[in-house]
């Protein structure tokens, strides 16, 4: 039985800017950046074109903006400043451990993350002492799609090396992690099922 989970908001809370579109503004002036004076709704504006679900990663999309404004910067300038911009304390929720050794018990484990900011989940995995705890980690902004598209979920099976319709899925949001359920797949809605239970409710031989 292949077990996956969301990150953000099930295995992990994570401090993050209560204002993004500053954050990054900050970042990117410490790094010599002109911001425009309407950055925020600049911030706030799609520019690139895009299909439903499809993700943007963060640095392509403040680069994006930064140019409707006239402003040039480099990819790097960019995506540094990103990255400064969400560097969040890490904290494991109750029951993580629990959890995991109760899906290790069964088949294969993967993490499914809807995130755009580069870097953010493997620093977000260390911090937390989950590096090298699933066998394979997909993120939206690698895969170019956001749960409840098929994209992440189907990655991470492929990834794992088993068909998405037996993908049992851990996480926080019945409309983003419930996307599996579209699949033939499972969800477990830590909200209703606390991680340190989830042993019981997974059935079948640990």
């Amino acid at each position: 039985m292949p077990v996956s989970f969301d990150l953000f908001g099930t295995l992990v809370t994570a401090s993050m800017p209560d204002d993004p579109a500053a954050a990054v503004a900050a970042e990117l002036r410490n790094r010599g950046v002109a911001v425009p004076d309407d950055w925020t709704a600049a911030y706030r504006t799609p520019h690139l074109d895009v299909p439903a679900d499809a993700e943007i990663p963060l640095p392509a999309h403040v680069a994006a903006a930064l140019r409707s404004r006239g402003v040039a910067s480099s990819d790097g300038v960019v995506r540094r400043a990103v990255i400064a911009a969400f560097d969040p304390n890490v904290r494991r929720r109750e029951g993580v451990g629990a959890a995991l050794d109760a899906a290790r018990g069964r088949g294969p484990i993967g993490l499914c993350s809807n995130c755009s900011v580069p870097e953010l989940v493997p620093r977000t995995l260390v911090r937390a002492d989950l590096r090298g705890a699933f066998d394979a980690v997909v993120t939206s902004a690698a895969c170019g799609f956001r749960k409840p598209h098929p994209g992440p979920f189907e990655t991470l099976a492929t990834d794992l090396g088993v068909e998405a319709s037996d993908l049992v899925h851990v996480g926080d949001d019945p409309e983003a992690d419930g996307g599996i359920e579209a699949l033939g797949g499972r969800f477990v809605d830590v909200s209703d099922t606390p991680l340190a239970d989830l042993d019981a409710v997974l059935g079948g031989d640990p």
